[in-house]
């Protein structure tokens, strides 16, 4: 069996009812983590040596929580006051656990499903899409990851050109892929707006919404958007069904291009969105 799994973000007890739930066997059944491993969950060691542990029955993405680890450990980024990031940071194995983060994905195509963590704007395709992600792959796993963290933020350029490059190009593909909401019909992003899909700002919409979207013909499954919740439609998984506000944590048994099942499980931690 394949699933696809929402935002864990360091939620290891409720993932680990998840799996008891679909009767997980890793010689058996695949995996796919949408991103948003760790951070603001009461468990992110545990839930990272749980998916190390995992090896090949299980394919990472990386969200922007995942990125926040890898900047904080590298020193580019201070803490913020609701992380849960110190066990992993202080953890004798901190170093083998963060190589192995960085050999994560940032998009992947399986199962008929493209999935991301966030989104992805209305000129790239598939294809576009998984260039640009194995872009940012190469260079998390390369000898200037130091560099490319300390210049990793921020919410410029707004909008995709063809010719970007440098760092401008490689924040444009990490913001769409671990960040985006909103965008325009042009593909113009609104980084700021974080609340469900009605609150879009004048000339803006959820990304999947946006016309003439060159993936619209490929289903998507993505995390993130915790105020969106779950959507479920023939092109488009939204699996973020907040765990960590105290919602749930989902899966969809997937094969082929659809979803074939949706099993959830209910989690404690129960943070107020925002913290």
């Amino acid at each position: 069996m394949n699933y696809l799994i929402g935002d864990l973000q360091g939620c290891c007890d409720a993932f680990e009812r998840l799996l008891q739930k679909i009767d997980f066997s890793p010689s058996r059944d695949r995996l796919w983590l949408l991103g948003d491993l760790v951070n603001r969950g009461p468990a992110s060691l545990a839930t990272l040596r749980r998916l190390q542990q995992l090896g090949s029955a299980a394919t990472c993405l990386l969200g922007n929580h995942d990125l926040h680890l890898l900047a904080v450990a590298h020193g580019v980024r201070p803490p913020h006051r609701s992380d849960t990031l110190h066990d992993i940071l202080s953890a004798p194995d901190r170093e083998a656990l963060l190589a192995w983060l960085r050999q994560q994905k940032m998009a992947c195509l399986d199962q008929g499903w493209l999935m991301v963590h966030a989104g992805v704007v209305p000129q790239w395709s598939t294809s576009t899409t998984l260039v640009l992600a194995a872009e940012v792959e190469a260079l998390l796993r390369g000898p200037d990851l130091h560099e490319f963290l300390q210049q990793m933020y921020g919410n410029e350029p707004l909008q995709w050109r063809t010719e970007l490059s440098g760092i401008e190009r490689l924040r444009f593909i990490v913001n769409v892929l671990t960040r985006l909401r909103f965008c325009d019909a042009q593909g113009r992003l609104d980084l700021k707006t974080k609340d469900g899909a009605g609150a879009a700002p004048p000339g803006f919409m959820p990304w999947f919404d946006a016309p003439e979207r060159q993936t619209a013909d490929q289903p998507i499954a993505f995390g993130h958007w915790s105020t969106l919740g779950l959507v479920q439609r023939p092109d488009l998984l939204a699996l973020d069904t907040g765990c960590i506000w105290g919602g749930q944590l989902s899966a969809a048994r997937v094969e082929a291009g659809r979803a074939l099942e949706l099993i959830q499980v209910q989690c404690e931690q129960a943070q107020k969105p925002g913290e």
